[in-house]
């Protein structure tokens, strides 16, 4: 995996964060994937599981603004540093995601460690 395939990843969360549609989010995922929302959490098990943890606590279109780099890929994994903005809320998070892809580019393993900044 090259820093590329984490690019083009990403681009792939965010229009499926954007549309909420369960294909483009069942694509974005191997079938026996685990997503973790937060390090200490169980994990939202296979591609059907993550799409209804998804469409659970989605966010509206519109309602935020998401920026990153990719920090690191290599070793079939992907550091991503974002920041994600909601808009309306007033709630701005610092994000940190580690992303396993397979040869395929789905992901195997999702993580995310968040933080309020204001």
């Amino acid at each position: 995996m090259d820093q590329q395939a984490v690019v083009d990843w990403v681009e792939r969360y965010m229009r499926a964060w954007a549309s909420n549609d369960p294909q483009e989010i069942g694509d974005l995922f191997s079938e026996d994937a685990l997503y973790y929302t937060a390090p200490f959490r169980s994990p939202w098990r296979s591609r059907q599981g993550i799409v209804e943890g998804w469409l659970g606590r989605k966010d509206d279109p519109g309602s935020w603004e998401f920026e990153y780099e990719v920090l690191s890929a290599c070793d079939g994994l992907g550091v991503v540093k974002g920041r994600t903005n909601y808009v309306r809320q007033g709630r701005e998070y610092s994000n940190l995601w580690t992303v396993r892809l397979d040869s395929q580019g789905r992901c195997t393993e999702f993580m995310e460690w968040w933080m309020l900044v204001q």
